[in-house]
């Protein structure tokens, strides 16, 4: 990262990470009618794509390409878990399962692309 203005924005895809995966999590249940519409899991794989990307234009550097893959997936983690009171944000069920693979994998694969090509090859980029 060159400036403060990279830190800033780095700031913000983690930010932004927080709150896709709980966007992603609290929406997971949809229904349309009595049909399971888990669109919150495409919408995930996507974001969390372009979120990757673009921590990968401010810097190479490993830490921070993977950063916002890895506060989202902390997240889900996290939120996954029972609560004393019982309390469960993401069911088990294949939905859930479903938003981890959507929302990791591309992800995922975008850092190994990214990681593969090098530093020179994403800077002409």
């Amino acid at each position: 990262m060159r400036g403060w203005a990279d830190r800033v924005i780095f700031a913000v895809l983690l930010v932004d990470a927080v709150v896709i995966a709980l966007i992603g999590m609290f929406f997971l249940p949809l229904y349309v009618g009595t049909l399971q519409m888990p669109v919150t899991a495409l919408l995930t794989a996507v974001a969390n794509l372009w979120l990757v990307r673009e921590a990968a234009r401010l810097s190479p550097r490993l830490p921070v390409v993977v950063a916002p893959l890895g506060v989202w997936l902390a997240v889900v983690v996290v939120f996954a878990m029972v609560r004393p009171g019982g309390d469960v944000v993401l069911v088990d069920d294949w939905r859930s399962f479903l938003l981890l693979a959507a929302g990791s994998l591309p992800a995922a694969m975008a850092v190994g692309t990214l990681l593969a090509r090098g530093p020179a090859a994403e800077s002409s980029a």
